[in-house]
């Protein structure tokens, strides 16, 4: 960068000193023999006078460089930096100004008319998105209402099109992921396995969804509908995951109302298949449970057939006539004991076919104020009266079977009610550490009955039994929980019979947002525009909108990688379809097994404390490598994160072969006449804030939003394809860095 500012200082000099030189040359070479006595004047006159000379030369070059360095700032920079800002405002529809860099009236006065078009243009083109906004918001509407939908569904939900790029998954799907592959409960765990573009062959086996397909076609073929085109199959994921998949036709003919119109697949054949969804489910711990019993079941058939042979060995010696008393007690207590031990396993087997069944039980996270107020509405219907109630914490969250438990509470009710005349019946729920208390109870005037009168309660049958439970305490057992008789004392339900039911509940597991990142955006789940655009593979010959990109940075312990240097943190973010996914990242601290120097400690602000305990770069490394699959790496000054990760290439057997583009070198090409070309000085041109500097996801995310806004600047210039912008970039001066 310094020689580049010194050269058009240095350049008028010498070339001032260089024509001096060949006039005097040819001055003194036409002398010929017989001006040797003048060319001997002259020499004895340059040096008597050679500083003299010398500094009128450097005098002149001076006043030259000054000359040429002005010159070329304001005939040259001015201009190619105004060109460049008119790239970047015509590339950003918002911008209605260029900014203040023009040097002469004349390209001052170019600007003021560049702002004034682009105010007019900024006028158009909300005129126009007024226009377009109108006409495509019913299917906006649609699109996000579908969204919507799948996010809340109970199952694991993915849709690809054809080729199992996703291009649709919710929440649930990516709870999935991020259980299947390992790595605890992270908030970027399993962002390797699922997201949007990615191939969903990560987390099924290719085969067995193909083949799934092909029956999906086949019946498709003999004119079956979509609901009857479905066809299931069990697959294990890689981790060794149970998975039960339901795989459903998505055809041309479904999304006319999703932009179909330019979905691919065959134009003659509107039921052609072009997509399909994907239902997902874990059977693991279902297929472990069943094992068990059937395992549990096996093994009492094994011990009921010995205890009966020996049971029917002793009935056969009972038969015999002459058979001593010693004899015909032993063959009794025989019988007795066979008896009572196959007794005693029958009720062990059916304790944990019971808690069996109750874990098997469908339970469901609801909010405690939502349970209550359903029940206040059941009881009130029945009792004919106002149901009292305490205030209730918020963020009360239960897992529970609301139907069977809210059927409880009314066969509790019921039995009240017949019980006392007009009694006052009571709701409670607080919270109880991992638990929760939801106590039902009664004031009622006369004597109080016998408290077995109403323990015996929960035992009875129900007038309306629920799936699966004939009494109370059978829907509490599906919980997990318990239920029993206490007195109030104080507060709601003192008085004449002030007696509760408590009924001990599961409460959910909180989903506890994730801390605020770089981020800053909630994450993307779909893009039906993958419909149409599909996936294009990292080729040369594809255009940069069409691909998937992995923008990454990492943090080290210092500049030398070959010196023992190494990678403390990886933050990454993918950008498809020209979309930056701000829900599809990977921060990631690594335990770099050696001190981190203070000085670096100061830029990134990781302490050792930071990452002992995290995971080690071997353990990292292929989680990324997954993750960027399928995709071009960018980073900013790439060249020196790749070296890191290039030196790792041997120990961890991967291989860093993906293309790679570098914003610094992109910027060089876009905005030659740019004295910087640092991360802040690019963004602050492109209208790029950076919200973490220095931490690994938010230079990562910074450099996402410049990269994803040079895409059309160079689009302008000529450079469209992924070839085209590396050969642009190995033209750049910067490309000759070496690290």
């Amino acid at each position: 960068m310094r020689s580049r500012g010194l050269a058009p200082l240095i350049a008028p000099g010498v070339a001032l000193g260089l024509w001096s030189l060949g006039g005097a040359v040819v001055f003194l070479s036409v002398l010929g023999p017989q001006g040797a006595a003048l060319r001997q004047a002259v020499f004895d006159a340059l040096e008597a006078t050679w500083m003299v000379m010398f500094l009128w030369w450097l005098g002149a070059a001076v006043l030259l460089g000054w000359l040429a360095q002005r010159a070329r700032r304001r005939l040259i920079l001015a201009p190619q930096r105004l060109l460049g800002a008119m790239r970047i405002a015509a590339a950003d529809e918002t911008m209605d100004a260029v900014p203040e860099i023009a040097h002469t009236p004349e390209t001052q006065a170019l600007a003021q008319e560049i702002d004034r078009l682009l105010g007019q243009r900024r006028e158009l083109a909300s005129y126009m998105a007024r226009l377009v906004a109108d006409a495509s918001r019913s299917v906006a509407e649609q699109r996000d209402q579908l969204a919507a939908l799948m996010t809340e569904l109970d199952h694991a939900v993915v849709v690809c099109n054809r080729e199992g790029r996703i291009l649709l998954y919710n929440g649930r799907m990516r709870t999935l992921a991020r259980r299947i592959s390992g790595r605890g409960g992270g908030d970027s765990a399993g962002a390797e396995l699922i997201g949007l573009g990615r191939s969903i062959h990560a987390l099924i086996d290719k085969a067995a969804l193909d083949h799934a397909l092909d029956r999906v076609e086949a019946r498709i073929a003999r004119g079956a509908d979509s609901s009857a085109s479905a066809a299931q199959f069990v697959t294990a994921s890689d981790a060794g995951h149970l998975l039960r998949a339901s795989v459903a036709p998505v055809r041309r003919t479904d999304l006319a109302g999703l932009g179909g119109d330019e979905a691919g697949g065959d134009a003659a054949d509107p039921a052609a298949l072009t997509g399909f969804l994907l239902m997902l489910d874990d059977i693991t711990e279902d297929h472990d449970r069943q094992t068990r019993r059937d395992r549990a079941l096996q093994d009492m058939y094994e011990r009921s057939r010995a205890a009966v042979a020996n049971m029917q060995a002793a009935l056969e010696m009972l038969e015999f006539p002459d058979l001593g008393a010693a004899d015909h007690d032993r063959f009794l207590a025989v019988i007795r004991d066979e008896t009572a031990a196959m007794h005693q396993r029958l009720l062990a087997d059916e304790e944990a076919a019971a808690q069996d069944i109750g874990l098997r039980w469908p339970l469901h996270d609801m909010q405690g104020a939502d349970l209550m107020a359903a029940a206040v509405r059941r009881l009130a219907a029945t009792a004919g009266a106002p149901i009292t109630t305490q205030p209730m914490a918020q963020d009360l969250w239960l897992r529970i079977d609301s139907f069977g438990l809210i059927g409880a509470l009314d066969q509790l009710a019921r039995r009240i009610l017949a019980l006392h005349d007009d009694p006052v019946l009571w709701l409670r729920l607080t919270p109880a550490g991992t638990r929760a208390h939801l106590d039902l109870g009664w004031v009622a005037d006369g004597p109080a009955l016998d408290p077995r009168v109403y323990s015996a309660l929960p035992d009875e049958p129900m007038a309306q039994p629920v799936a699966g439970a004939s009494t109370v305490r059978e829907v509490v057992d599906r919980h997990g929980g318990e239920i029993w008789l206490e007195r109030a004392r104080g507060g709601i339900g003192d008085g004449v019979g002030g007696r509760f039911f408590r009924l001990l509940l599961p409460r959910a597991t909180a989903d506890i947002a994730p801390p605020e990142s770089a981020i800053g955006s909630r994450p993307e789940f779909y893009d039906f525009g993958l419909f149409a655009a599909g996936h294009a593979s990292a080729d040369d010959d594809r255009k940069l909108s069409e691909l998937a990109f992995t923008v990454f940075d990492c943090e080290m312990t210092g500049l030398d990688p070959a010196g023992g240097d190494e990678i403390i943190q990886i933050g990454a973010l993918r950008i498809v379809n020209t979309r930056i996914l701000r829900g599809e990242t990977i921060d990631q601290l690594v335990d770099p097994q050696r001190s981190i120097p203070e000085a670096g400690i100061a830029i990134h602000h990781i302490t050792p404390q930071m990452v002992r305990g995290q995971p080690l770069i071997a353990e990292v490394l292929p989680v990324f490598h997954r993750f960027a699959a399928d995709s071009v790496l960018v980073g900013h000054n790439i060249a020196f994160d790749m070296r890191f990760l290039k030196l790792k290439e041997a120990a961890t057997g991967l291989r860093f072969d993906h293309p790679l583009l570098d914003t610094l070198l992109l910027s060089s090409v876009l905005h030659p006449a740019e004295d910087s070309h640092a991360l802040e000085a690019v963004a602050a041109r492109l209208g790029v804030e950076i919200g973490a500097r220095h931490t690994a996801l938010g230079d990562a995310v910074a450099t996402a939003e410049v990269f994803a806004r040079m895409i059309p600047l160079l689009a302008r210039q000529g450079i469209e394809t992924l070839g085209q912008a590396r050969a642009a970039s190995d033209r750049s001066q910067f490309a000759r860095l070496r690290y």
